[in-house]
């Protein structure tokens, strides 16, 4: 051996010996490859899909990162990191809109290596190897029937075709998402309102639908909107009101308070609570119909309250709050059977905050009717359920001030006017007959 060549493998055992007893014994004992997670892991990908590469090394930290791409016989770097701070774990992310790639399958490869003395100090190297497609051309949609108007606090329903499988599709109105569901039959249909808090110049429902790659369509549904004007009532606060529902909710509302600031409490925040519990309620629901024909109205019942009543509760002669009557109050006998609207399935049967003791049946994607203030409930969740059957019995419970039931129908969560499923010739106009 040259002398040369004696000295340099001399300062090199010296360099061991040195990182040895310096503690560097975890750097030379790691055998074990950095590990490499990629989400997503594989699928259809656009030119704005964002890859999330994971790296993790707690033996001897991270030393570097390459990604390359392959696509048919040529390879190409993509992203290159050399880091000397050796941390344990890391987190990159590869935009693909910064990448130039044409549409197809290719393959991702992910090279890292961590920092120990293994391979002559080039670390343990880890690879992996992903398989995706391109595709950023958007889904095809194609309107099958739709309805020629939706009025003010009312439904339309829209059947359409998509080209191919997505992620999600629906109809966009405002910041309200109302999913489409897919039928038997391929094609897919929709329940859509135009919410009651919107004027006709704000209603522009748009139909949507994102595929697998996150290629969105996104164009305006043709529908006319109809205006609707709504009833106001004010309602006085009595003390004998507030003193005998205001202590139910103390336990909601706890701490000293009078027992209009404790109604303000309910009847402002816990409605807003009772409502987004309405939203995530109505995204439990069956893809398919579940009802036939028009709905049943409690029997032999005065309407006491209509749907979207403005109302101005007033105490000791001064306004103190405004919200709108989102159902129908019926007033029959005392603890008068509740009978189903429609045929559905029970989705919610408990207490509701305001609402009080409360059954929700589902009639398929995304339509529902709510039964409030009950006495009693006699029915389970996940119960199917025939028009007719009963739920439970009237009552007073929540903010109720006399028995009665409060009927409301929600779309996606979004209250709706009860009146148009209660008549036969709206449904076969606007619903069923569009859709046969």
């Amino acid at each position: 051996m040259s002398k040369p060549k004696s000295i340099l493998l001399t300062l090199f055992f010296i360099i061991l010996l040195g990182a040895v007893g310096g503690g560097g014994y975890l750097l030379l004992k790691d055998q074990q490859a950095p590990l490499i997670t990629v989400t997503p892991g594989d699928g259809r990908l656009s030119k704005n899909s964002v890859l999330e590469i994971a790296l993790a090394d707690h033996a001897s930290g991270l030393k570097n990162l390459t990604v390359l791409i392959r696509k048919n016989t040529t390879t190409s770097t993509i992203y290159q990191q050399d880091w000397m701070d050796r941390l344990p774990e890391r987190k990159e992310t590869i935009n693909l809109s910064s990448v130039s790639l044409q549409e197809g399958a290719f393959e991702l490869i992910v090279k890292a290596s961590d920092g120990s003395f293994a391979a002559f100090g080039k670390g343990n190297t880890a690879t992996r190897e992903y398989s995706y497609r391109l595709d950023n051309t958007p889904p095809r949609v194609s309107v099958i029937t739709m309805p020629p108007y939706v009025r003010r606090g009312g439904v339309g329903v829209v059947a359409y075709s998509v080209s191919e499988e997505v992620s999600s599709t629906g109809v966009q109105i405002g910041d309200t998402f109302f999913p489409g569901y897919k039928q038997s039959s391929g094609n897919h249909m929709c329940f859509f309102a135009f919410p009651y808090y919107m004027t006709v110049e704000e209603y522009n429902p748009r139909l949507v639908a994102k595929d697998l790659a996150g290629n969105a369509y996104d164009r305006p549904l043709a529908v006319y909107p109809l205006g609707r004007d709504f009833t106001a009532d004010r309602i006085n606060l009595s003390e004998s009101f507030l003193s005998t529902k205001m202590p139910e909710f103390e336990q909601d509302f706890p701490g000293e308070m009078t027992h209009v600031e404790r109604f303000l409490k309910v009847n402002r925040d816990m409605r807003v609570a009772n409502r987004a519990s309405l939203i995530s309620i109505g995204l439990q629901t069956s893809p398919e119909m579940l009802w036939k024909g028009a709905f049943m109205r409690l029997p032999n019942a005065a309407n006491r309250a209509r749907f979207a009543e403005k109302r101005t509760y007033v105490y000791n002669g001064v306004e103190v709050d405004q919200q709108y009557h989102l159902g129908h109050d019926l007033a029959s006998t005392r603890h008068a059977p509740v009978p189903a609207a429609n045929n559905g399935k029970i989705v919610f049967a408990d207490n509701m905050g305001i609402y009080g003791q409360v059954v929700i049946v589902d009639h398929g994607m995304g339509l529902q009717t709510l039964y409030a203030h009950l006495s009693e409930i006699s029915v389970q969740p996940g119960q199917s359920v025939l028009q007719g059957d009963i739920l439970g019995k009237t009552g007073l419970t929540g903010m109720a001030g006399g028995d009665h039931l409060h009927y409301g129908v929600t779309v996606s969560g979004i209250p709706v006017t009860p009146l148009e499923w209660f008549d036969p010739h709206w449904i076969q106009d606007n619903i069923t007959g569009r859709l046969n």
